[in-house]
């Protein structure tokens, strides 16, 4: 029990953050990483080299959630979305780059999965090339290709509408300020 929950404690956070980057929900994310570890405690013995638990854990959370997201397709798009906006906060202190950090989040959540499993693992795990690829069961020059295209689209997204930009702008003639002036 000891080895399980030093493995729990090890990876429960890293898990969650790529659950929550690929369900885009709180409960799902909360769900998909509770069901890796119960998969882990029936099988995880089968693993003959502890030393790739973490890869094992990433890879079975990965197909977990695509097996969810196939049982999922059911129901509509639309009412995903509706319950997961505004759940993902950044929690730094400038206001600007939180800004920034929730639409880099929220940007990559509207990222088809293809490119989102592999650039959140990427850049929120911290997992090299080649554990991406064990994870995803995809080819390294795979991976390379995703996490760069992804990146374009993220920039592309970014640059098109910064966060910090007002989302209504009024349009006010510096004419029709002048008459109101004069007349009072």
């Amino acid at each position: 029990m000891d080895e399980f929950e030093e493995l729990v404690d090890a990876h429960y956070e890293a898990l969650y953050r790529f659950a929550l980057s690929l369900a885009k929900s709180v409960e799902t994310a909360s769900d998909l990483v509770q069901q890796t570890f119960c998969i882990w405690a029936q099988k995880g013995h089968q693993l003959r080299d502890r030393s790739k638990a973490k890869t094992w854990l990433f890879t079975t959370l990965h197909r977990e959630f695509l097996s969810h997201a196939r049982k999922a397709k059911r129901f509509t798009q639309e009412e995903m979305t509706e319950e997961v906006a505004g759940r993902l906060t950044a929690t730094e202190d400038n206001a600007e780059r939180q800004m920034d950090g929730q639409r880099v989040l929220e940007l990559l959540g509207e990222l088809d999965e293809t490119f989102r499993a592999p650039l959140a693992l990427f850049y929120l795990q911290q997992h090299s090339y080649r554990e991406i690829a064990e994870i995803l069961d995809i080819p390294i020059g795979t991976v390379m290709s995703r996490i760069s295209r992804a990146k374009d689209m993220l920039r592309k997204r970014m640059t098109a509408e910064p966060a910090s930009a007002p989302k209504n702008i009024l349009q006010i003639e510096p004419e029709s300020l002048k008459q109101q002036g004069g007349k009072g």
